[in-house]
């Protein structure tokens, strides 16, 4: 049997790209993802395929896009019958657990989205997406003290601390189980694992704490230049991104404890003798994808949340760490580059989007090298979309569709009429729409084709 790689997918909800150390941005203290990405491959230009949770997060589990997965309107749940990437690696032979926010399930449209409503909605066995092990909560944006339900709680239970404290801890504790009992039930060897940690940090409520980071001065963080002055906009943006900062800053101590369980546990099962028995490997070692299912506009275009196309809510981080083995390189599948086994970091230009996750991990469990990508990536498009307008204050108020490449953006009104074209190579801050320019009325048409 072939080497499987243990694969470990970390996602955040509302951390656009540009909030992390390692893009640049000197708001962002984040030493944890720093620290991953000097071994990662980082896809500067990935984008979600919805910017906003529920179709998301469906997008990403099915890699179907939504409506065509089910998830048409906000409280839609994904539907009962939809196979996700767990049903696909339990069919081979993976563990599979979801730890965290799952925001799939059916809920009240009536009820407060802050609070305990939502968190206590129970999620039934069918509604978890197929997996074998599931610890979570269906919202309710507490992100101190969340209530968590699942596979080991019938009902549920109050777990005092950071809700991203906990969630990282409870999930490295399930992958230490797995180092101590690694036998699969159906066969004679080490089983893989593929699990999923679904935070809500760093979305609102901005105020809410932060444990053990101080708040910073709102009139010290530095805004974008599309943020306008002056005025509550930029007053605004300042009040949450101090709130927003603080959970970044919280969060990624959490993933850096997540990250350091899983060195461990790989480290404890060498110690324990799995790496090889009758010339099979059985040693698993961890890909580590670190990613967001949307941004936040933050006062951008004078915009707060999400559903926007803009950069802001559209573009999120993407991190993916290679499985190491020893000291040869080694690729990650689906990017095309070579990672050194130093821990050298690697920026990718290649256009992805979290659409592909379910494609790529399936591919790593099955050991297939994905295709190298076109070198001309400037022709390759994304498309990106909202299905439907959610009726939340401050979110984006029309439903859309668009192309995304790694130089233009082109986005279209429900009715097909454009909306917004942008030339993001020589305007990344989209501050001018050329979509009644006739200069460009030749590359819009062509773009429009592709939509």
């Amino acid at each position: 049997m072939n080497r499987r790689p243990n694969i470990l997918w970390i996602v955040a909800t509302q951390w656009r790209a540009q909030a992390t150390g390692y893009a640049g941005d000197p708001n962002a203290r984040t030493p944890c993802l720093d620290a991953l990405a000097a071994r990662s491959v980082n896809y500067t230009q990935a984008v979600t395929p919805h910017p906003f949770g529920p179709f998301a997060r469906s997008a990403m589990l099915t890699g179907v896009p939504s409506p065509e997965n089910g998830v048409r309107d906000y409280f839609d749940p994904l539907p009962v019958g939809a196979r996700t990437i767990a049903h696909e690696l339990n069919d081979g032979g993976y563990a599979t657990a979801f730890f965290g926010k799952w925001h799939l399930a059916p809920r009240d449209p009536a009820a407060p989205l802050v609070g305990e409503t939502h968190a206590l909605t129970l999620v039934p066995p069918e509604a978890r997406g197929g997996f074998g092990f599931w610890e979570g909560f269906e919202s309710g944006f507490l992100l101190n003290d969340p209530w968590l339900q699942g596979t080991r709680l019938a009902q549920p239970t109050r777990f005092a601390g950071y809700q991203s404290d906990v969630l990282c801890a409870r999930a490295a504790n399930w992958l230490r189980q797995q180092i101590r009992n690694p036998k699969s039930e159906i066969r004679n060897e080490a089983r893989p694992w593929f699990c999923m940690v679904s935070l809500e940090p760093p979305h609102p409520p901005y105020d809410a704490p932060a444990v053990g980071v101080t708040l910073r001065d709102p009139r010290e963080l530095v805004l974008p230049a599309n943020v306008p002055r002056g005025g509550e906009v930029e007053a605004k943006a300042r009040r949450e991104l101090a709130g927003y900062y603080a959970h970044i800053e919280a969060t990624d101590r959490a993933i850096g404890r997540l990250i350091a369980a899983v060195d461990r546990s790989e480290a404890t099962s060498e110690r324990a003798g799995l790496t090889r028995r009758g010339g099979d490997n059985a040693f698993h070692p961890a890909i580590i994808v670190f990613t967001s299912v949307h941004g936040d506009m933050h006062g951008a275009h004078g915009l707060f949340r999400k559903g926007w196309p803009y950069e802001e809510s559209v573009r999120v981080p993407l991190l993916v760490r290679k499985a190491e083995s020893g000291k040869r390189e080694g690729g990650v599948p689906g990017s095309g580059f070579r990672v050194p086994s130093s821990g050298s970091a690697v920026r990718s230009s290649e256009l992805v989007s979290l659409l592909e996750l379910p494609r790529w991990t399936l591919a790593w469990a099955e050991g297939k090298e994905l295709k190298t990508p076109n070198p001309k990536r400037e022709t390759e498009i994304q498309r990106i979309s909202m299905p439907s307008v959610v009726r939340l204050p401050h979110q984006c108020d029309r439903a859309w569709r668009g192309v995304r490449t790694a130089t233009r953006k082109l986005v279209l009104d429900a009715d097909g009429a454009p909306w917004l074209f942008f030339n993001l190579a020589r305007d990344p801050g989209e501050t001018r729409n050329l979509t009644g320019d006739p200069a460009w009325a030749k590359e819009l048409a062509a773009l429009r084709r592709q939509i």
